[in-house]
């Protein structure tokens, strides 16, 4: 092994080999090309879709805190975009772990974000990994409802006690809301799509 590696033989091909002149290569698919589609499907529903870019980064958390304002935005004051519509983004998001649940970027996405909104009518939010893997869950991500809060509570869970344990894909296992598509055999990182239906409702907040 160390010959072999000492030798140059294990160099990948630099462009200008000769080895490369009957070679092609062809971009299949990629995160923007997965949102476009996603928003033809939302336009085929009837529903304005809004891509609002693939290259979100930070803590999973924060980005749903953003978008979640963005949504009451939508909702109070009719800005930057009027319901209904659908908000599809990408990118990958990193968690933080501060406690010892389970959970992949997605799902914590997710449970961050019904916190933030707080069960308001009308919105609807599915993230999940587009190679079918959220994290090392055996699942892609979990669908967000508007009454996600109220039916944890039902069942005696704490949302926010479980977002702090980093715990959101037991969260989404047990309202059984978890998504599971298999492996995809392809990865354009993390996709999410937030529907609004129409004027939302601020309400008070469950502590």
């Amino acid at each position: 092994m160390r010959a072999f590696l000492e030798s140059g033989a294990s160099e990948t091909i630099k462009p200008g080999d000769a080895r490369l002149a009957s070679s092609s290569m062809a971009m299949i698919t990629a995160l923007q090309i997965a949102l476009e589609a996603a928003a033809d499907v939302a336009r085929a529903a009837g529903i304005t879709p809004y891509i609002l870019g693939d290259s979100w980064e930070g803590e999973a958390r924060d980005v749903a805190k953003t978008l979640a304002g963005i949504t009451r935005q939508m909702a109070l004051r009719g800005q930057p975009f009027k319901a209904p519509c659908v908000l599809l983004s990408g990118g990958e998001t990193t968690v933080t772990l501060r406690g010892s649940g389970r959970g992949g970027r997605n799902v914590e996405f997710l449970l961050a974000l019904a916190v933030a909104l707080n069960d308001q009518a009308g919105v609807f939010a599915l993230a999940g990994d587009t190679d079918g893997v959220d994290g090392a869950e055996e699942i892609a991500g979990a669908l967000l409802t508007p009454d996600t809060l109220a039916r944890a509570w039902a069942l005696g869970m704490n949302p926010r006690a479980y977002l702090d344990n980093n715990n959101a894909y037991s969260f989404f296992q047990a309202l059984g809301d978890s998504v599971v598509t298999g492996p995809t055999l392809t990865n354009v990182n993390d996709f999410r799509a937030v529907l609004v239906q129409g004027q939302l409702h601020v309400e008070s907040a469950h502590q």
